[in-house]
């Protein structure tokens, strides 16, 4: 529970953070980003990371000068994909029996089940877009045993969307002076825009459990 925490600490100021990190030098910022984003998309245990707003804080900090869009967004990508390619095998060889010991918030589990099964593999770009989904779609394709062609040309294709889009969302509006006085507000937009998908399928849900 106090890593949980020291996460929520560390992201609740995504500019500070970054602020810190590339303090170091750039390099210790890609590192940094690299980490974050393949253990949003690779790690099944860590669906709480702020993979969208970190992009975003990623792409103005590149249109300061602080990265480079040529480095971060191949390197981004790549990440990202490689990120859910690693989840998916999770999925695929230990699945079963991380879900068996109860490894996995079993509503949020359910929820990506049901997410698939509606989309089929539209979902691997879909959730790409959805906080905890985005972690937990690939992995539930592992245990499902979905034809890895399919998975990764659709890992690809979401994989590039999500990470470009929100990179070069903040790279081409980060040097605007409303974005850099109003940078909070902005992030937090992003952040419950990003969960609104999520609310709503869960308030759905809910009512349709009350009818």
């Amino acid at each position: 529970m106090e890593i949980f925490h020291q996460f929520i600490a560390l992201f609740s100021d995504i500019q500070g953070t970054l602020s810190t990190v590339t303090s170091n030098g750039a390099l210790a910022g890609y590192l940094f980003l690299v980490a974050i984003i393949f253990a949003e998309t690779g790690l099944v245990f860590l669906p709480f990371l702020p993979g969208d707003s970190l992009l975003f804080a990623a792409g103005v900090f590149s249109a300061t000068g602080v990265f480079s869009i040529a480095i971060l967004l191949p390197l981004l990508c790549a990440t990202a994909i490689i990120g859910d390619s690693v989840n998916y095998a999770i999925g695929r060889t230990l699945g079963k029996q991380i879900i068996k010991k109860g490894m996995v918030n079993a509503k949020h589990y359910a929820r990506a089940q049901e997410f698939s099964a509606k989309h089929g593999t539209y979902a691997i770009v879909l959730a790409r877009f959805i906080p905890i989904l985005r972690t937990i779609v690939p992995f539930v394709a592992g245990i499902t045993n979905m034809p890895y062609t399919s998975f990764i040309t659709y890992n690809v294709i979401g994989g590039i969307a999500w990470t470009s889009g929100f990179l070069l969302l903040g790279f081409f509006f980060g040097n605007i002076p409303f974005v850099q006085a109003h940078f909070e507000i902005i992030i937090l937009a992003i952040i419950i825009i990003s969960f609104t998908p999520l609310i709503y399928q869960t308030l759905r849900n809910t009512k349709k459990g009350t009818c």
